[in-house]
Parts: C-alpha cells; structure tokens; sequence
C-alpha cells in the first residue's frame, strides 16, 4: 500500500508522543535517564547488561568463543534488560552507556571498572584484551577492522531502515521499504562476492569481523528477521548461505545467541547467564518459572 498522502515538514518539530508506532512508549528526543534503578553486579569481572537481539548476540557469542579457546578470564554475568520496558534508560543502565542502548559491558577486571558501549566497540575491545579474533598480521587486522565498520554503518540501513518501515511503521510506504530493500539487497550482494573470494569476511580465518555481521546478515538470510527472506530472495546468496550455515554450527556461536533471549522456544533461551553450568542445568521447571 502506498502512501498517497501529501506531507509538508513543518517549520519546526515538534514531538507526537503518539507517533512512533510498536516503539512510541520508548522512543524520545532527549537523552538521559527516566528512572533511579541500580544495575545488578554478579561475581564475574565482566558484567554485561543486554538482550539477544543482533546487536546483544554479537557480545555473548565473543564471549562465548572467547571461553572455548580456554580464556578463563572472559567468565561473564549476562543481565537481561527488557528494552521494551525501558530498562535501557534506568540510570544504572545509563552510567554505562550515556545512549541507552544494549549492549553495555563493565569490566571490572582492574584497579578501575572500565565501560564499554556500542557493539562493535565491546568486540574489539575484547579481542584486544584477550589478544584473540583479531588478526596481528597488518593487511589482515586492516580487513578484519574494515568488515567489523562496514557492519556498524551497513546494519542501520537494515535495522533501522528496511526493517522498521517493512515489519514495524504503523502506515506502510512504498517509497520506504522499496529504498531500504534496494539497500539491504546491495548490502548482501557486498557479502556475497566477498564470501565468493574467502571462507570468512576477513580471510581464512573466523574473527570478530564475521561474529558481527553474522547476527544480522545471517539471520536474515536464513528468514529468522523480520521474516523478510522470501520478499528480498535471499536463496540468491549462496555464498552467504554457506558462511552463515557453518558459522551457526559453532557451538560457542550456539550458546552465544540463547543468552539474554525470551522469546521462541523455550530451550532456545537462557533469560541471564551467571556460570557456564547455566546451559547445562536448565530444567523445565526453571524455564517455566522464567515464563
């Protein structure tokens, strides 16, 4: 359906609290916190603070990899914040990121508890601790770096743009998701031919590059996002295809996604994450009690 509906941009914006469509009781013009909450602390140096969307799995699966090549010092608490709710703009929350966004991560690891926000952010800061998933060769560490950015600039196109105007916007507009989607699909075409040339996006090797594309693109074309993958003809991507496939057989990568998640199937989820047992020791009764 398009919108045949004339607009005019006012001379100044004003804010229609009602406007917003599935997101307008949390979306606002200003910054800062709306509530005094205090952010729990678990016994791990590294306490995060997300949920399982792809923004939220790129952090858990790093970590996740990062224990499976025997870092014992990524050991993590994973709280859920319900952003649906607001959580995101509790003031503990905001004292972590200033942009109350998931995911946020304190690592409180040294003399000084060290914040860190923005996904792409937490990855490489994380790979540069631990000194893994990232590349020590020049050109290598420069594709993998070039990859990482392209995902942080690609993905609002996809999030932001295609999947807000096809799956959320209360009107749709053709003009919106014909743009976005023309976008997105270029977008995968980028991946592709890359993927055509090497097995992962920065080379032979798996590394944080690929754990931040993989969570959207990924999904995406596999039709778990926005359940768009029939509307954009994913199956075109073979190449994608492959790499998002073998990637998903990763078990760090398959315990990654389930932190932080609520929602599908309920052995899909682990709503926090404080132990590596939690994976193992999850019953019905617990799960049922998490709802």
């Amino acid at each position: 359906m398009s919108d045949t509906t004339p607009y005019t941009p006012p001379k100044v914006w004003t804010w229609n609290k009602d406007n917003g469509g599935r997101f307008a009781n949390i979306n606002r013009p200003i910054a800062g916190p709306t509530h005094d909450h205090d952010l729990p602390v678990g016994r791990h140096p590294l306490q995060l603070y997300s949920l399982a969307t792809p923004n939220g799995v790129k952090v858990t699966v790093m970590l996740e990899e990062l224990l499976a090549l025997g870092h014992g010092g990524a050991e993590y608490d994973a709280w859920l914040i319900r952003i649906n709710e607001g959580e995101q703009f509790g003031s503990g929350f905001v004292a972590v990121n200033p942009n109350s966004k998931i995911p946020a991560l304190w690592d409180r690891s040294g003399p000084k508890p060290v914040r860190v926000f923005e996904s792409g952010a937490i990855l490489l800061y994380l790979a540069e601790k631990f000194g893994a998933l990232l590349p020590v060769d020049t050109a290598a560490r420069a594709e993998c770096l070039s990859w990482l950015f392209w995902q942080m600039g690609s993905a609002p196109f996809l999030g932001g743009g295609f999947g807000h105007f096809y799956a959320y916007a209360p009107t749709k507009i053709e003009y919106a998701i014909d743009r976005y989607a023309m976008e997105v699909k270029r977008q995968l075409d980028v991946l592709d031919r890359r993927l055509a040339e090497s097995p992962y996006l920065a080379g032979d090797e798996y590394t944080i590059a690929d754990i931040a594309v993989w969570p959207w693109y990924g999904t995406l074309v596999k039709g778990q996002l926005y359940e768009a993958g029939e509307f954009l003809q994913v199956q075109e991507y073979r190449h994608v295809l492959r790499w998002t496939d073998e990637i998903a057989r990763r078990p760090a990568v398959q315990r990654g996604r389930m932190v932080n998640r609520t929602w599908g199937q309920p052995a899909s989820q682990l709503h926090e994450r404080h132990d590596a047992g939690d994976f193992d020791s999850r019953t019905q009764d617990k799960l049922d009690a998490q709802g």
